[in-house]
């Protein structure tokens, strides 16, 4: 077992609780799986709708409604390639362009731990790095990234 892992009840395998290892993450566009330094956003919410009985005032019946996915926002130092910037600027230039993307967290030896597909995905916002005179610390850029919905696809093994 390596330090990335803790296995929670030593007789069933099935129990795992691991740190959160490494990522890389699919963009949809042909270009390799690109490692962050920083993922966010991985959430769904159901929200609720409350009738209160009649005549029974201490129960209230809950409902769930519509279902919310919260936006992805992916962090990493700036690279040459550019294509977040690339892919948010035909957004703002009238060409909506959605892909389908892959979130795969791994550990040591890159085997596979979880996935995550996201469908009809596009750019809401890019944020580029700061700038501060005398500072040495990395340029980072930002994407945030709307989407339809995820799935969490089983582990291979």
């Amino acid at each position: 077992m390596s330090k990335a892992s803790f296995e929670a009840n030593p007789g069933n395998g099935n129990i795992r609780a691991f740190s959160k290892s490494y990522f890389y993450v699919d963009i949809g566009d042909n270009s390799p799986n690109m490692r962050f330094s920083e993922l966010s956003g991985l959430k769904v919410e159901t929200e609720l709708f409350s009738i209160e009985e009649g005549g029974e005032n201490s129960k209230v019946h809950r409902f769930p409604t519509r279902t919310k996915y919260g936006n992805l926002i992916l962090k990493r130092g700036i690279a040459t390639t550019q294509e977040f910037f690339k892919w948010h600027q035909k957004i703002v230039s009238g060409q909506f362009e959605t892909r389908n993307i892959t979130v795969i967290m791994a550990e040591i030896g890159d085997k596979i731990i979880a996935r995550w597909d996201f469908t009809d995905a596009f750019p809401v916002a890019w944020t580029g790095p700061d700038f501060v005179a005398g500072e040495s610390a990395l340029a980072i850029e930002t994407l945030e990234i709307a989407h339809q919905g995820f799935k969490l696809v089983p582990s291979p093994s």
